[in-house]
């Protein structure tokens, strides 16, 4: 894989693009938006839910989980997830204040 020169942007910039790396699958968009539907955690089988196999879902959650969207709770034999607010209401700042900074009445382009 070739050099990204992630060293030569500001740890800003670096943070939000690892950030949005982490939901740029639209499984990842599914399970975040499934278990913000279910308002609580889900121990179940998310295999139910979704086309995909276990291992690809398993992979998926590990990869929100690892980006702080989701949190997982060892119960039993099965492991429950939900949504992790605090990285919710964090990516839901960036994009406030990025899309404030559009100027109204713009003339570019």
């Amino acid at each position: 894989m070739g050099i990204t020169k992630t060293d030569l942007y500001l740890e800003k910039h670096n943070k939000i693009a690892k950030t949005l790396k982490a939901i740029a699958h639209p499984a990842r968009i599914a399970i975040l938006e499934y278990l913000l539907k279910q308002n609580t955690c889900i121990c179940g089988d998310l295999v139910k839910e979704f086309p995909i196999a276990q291992a690809t879902i398993s992979q998926h959650l590990k990869e929100l989980k690892n980006e702080g969207f989701i949190k997982g709770n060892i119960e039993g034999n099965s492991v429950c997830y939900c949504i992790d607010k605090e990285k919710i209401e964090e990516v839901k700042l960036y994009f406030e204040v990025f899309l404030n900074q559009l100027k109204s009445g713009s003339t570019c382009c």
